[in-house]
């Protein structure tokens, strides 16, 4: 375990106030991102049995439906009480995305699915990227996911109080900022899709490529679950779906997203682009 300190608020987030491990089964929203993520990391992942390090995986949602496809994954993460819930999928073990105890070049995959969201300090997700480029083997992915710097805005109409003066100033902060440290969340950053792309590029990754997870549709679904109390339908999470995919080859789009997810190459030999 590095010497780095996470922040206490994000400690108390996960380690007391929500269960990270139904988030993704819980909503309507939470489902989508769930789906879509399998869906684009799919396209880009080396055949079973390789490697995945699962850097800051949380409860293990991840890496147990990796695990299902055959993968070798190993998972860490600082939050204690997240290791003992992924222990029961995969080895699972205490540890910080900025100071990995993991070897060079050691794992096929490597994935940031949480660390990027909780690091305001750019220096301190530079190491986090860092360390992914370092650990994952040449020519090997790294996937790194992140909340888009305008997820805010559409999340909170979906509640139908962002008309109030508390929540328009809480969300323009988060506009204006990037950083949300206040009530209902915790200590965040949000990110722009190009913002990502060229934080991958910086630590040395090659091909990179961001997608809009969720789509522009997804308020939409949480609209409808927020406000009749209901599951929306089948059909309306099927269409989408299929707005998200239609609008990847549009990058102006990955504004509407709730959550971006960029991958990269390890060079090959050390060559870069």
């Amino acid at each position: 375990m590095s010497n780095f300190a996470l922040a206490p608020s994000v400690m108390r987030f996960y380690g007391e106030t929500v269960d990270e491990s139904r988030r993704l089964h819980r909503s309507a929203d939470g489902r989508l991102e769930l789906a879509r993520t399998q869906e684009l990391l799919r396209r880009f992942l080396p055949p079973a049995p390789a490697s995945v390090l699962d850097v800051g995986g949380g409860a293990g949602v991840h890496a147990e439906w990796l695990v299902k496809d055959g993968y070798a994954v190993t998972l860490v993460d600082p939050v204690p009480r997240h290791v003992e819930q992924a222990s029961v999928v995969c080895p699972a073990s205490l540890g910080d995305a900025r100071a990995l105890e993991a070897s060079d070049s050691s794992y096929d995959v490597v994935q940031l699915f949480g660390p990027l969201y909780h690091l305001p300090d750019a220096s301190d997700r530079r190491a986090a990227l860092s360390e992914a480029r370092r650990v994952v083997k040449p020519g090997g992915l790294v996937a790194a996911a992140a909340i888009n710097r305008y997820a805010s805005l559409f999340e909170h109409v979906t509640y139908a109080h962002l008309h109030t003066e508390r929540m328009h100033g809480s969300v323009s902060n988060i506009l204006r900022t990037a950083v949300h440290n206040g009530h209902h969340f915790t200590l965040s950053y949000f990110h722009r899709g190009e913002e990502l792309a060229e934080e991958l590029r910086e630590s040395g990754l090659t091909d990179v490529q961001v997608f809009g997870i969720e789509g522009p549709a997804w308020s939409l679904v949480k609209a409808v679950e927020q406000q009749s109390g209901t599951a929306p339908s089948d059909d309306l999470i099927a269409s989408a779906v299929a707005a998200a995919r239609m609008a990847e080859p549009y990058p102006e789009l990955l504004a509407a997203s709730s959550h971006l997810l960029a991958v990269g190459r390890a060079p090959v030999n050390g060559i870069g682009d």
